[in-house]
């Protein structure tokens, strides 16, 4: 029984290490950046598209102000919404606001990253290294984790956006 009690308990040692030394988060002052990650893209594409969390433990709205990445010649927050059957792709003007206390997600078919002009696609298994500025917690340099571009649903085309409207909002 004695050796039994030993080997789940090590198993369980072993489990929580290995979770922890998967985990892919990052801090930038009160904000909490969880899982950053992409998908591949395919030859030729020159965007592509970034996910993650942003969770403010702080008791003061913050705000993304910038992101750059070597990978990319332009790097920026977008929104991604459909008005009347219409999907319109827009950055967001003036940062990203990270409401005290708050999660906001950056996901396909909502908030996500624009990465722009990239002039080698992202391939699946390496790590993306971009810097993410915030207006009170400062800037934090993150690796978002290329992962397979299958999966991609029609909220998700980075790579086909030939005709989309991506002006300024108004």
């Amino acid at each position: 029984m004695k050796q039994l009690l030993r080997l789940v308990t090590a198993l369980l040692f072993a489990g929580l290490f290995a979770a922890i030394a998967n985990s892919h988060d990052f801090k930038a002052g009160d904000i909490a950046i969880g899982h950053p990650h992409a998908r591949a893209m395919v030859p030729g594409a020159k965007v592509g598209g970034g996910y993650l969390k942003l969770t403010n433990a702080g008791s003061t709205d913050d705000k993304l102000v910038s992101i750059t990445s070597e990978r990319a010649a332009k790097t920026e927050v977008h929104q991604m919404s459909v008005n009347n059957g219409v999907m319109t792709m827009r950055p967001v003007a003036g940062g990203l606001v990270i409401p005290a206390g708050q999660t906001v997600e950056l996901k396909p078919g909502g908030f996500h990253i624009m990465f722009m002009d990239v002039a080698e696609p992202f391939k699946e298994g390496e790590m993306i290294k971009a810097t993410l500025t915030f207006e009170k917690a400062g800037s934090v340099v993150v690796e978002f984790e290329v992962g397979s571009a299958g999966g991609a649903s029609a909220k998700d085309h980075h790579s086909d956006m030939d005709g989309m409207d991506m002006s300024k909002p108004q």
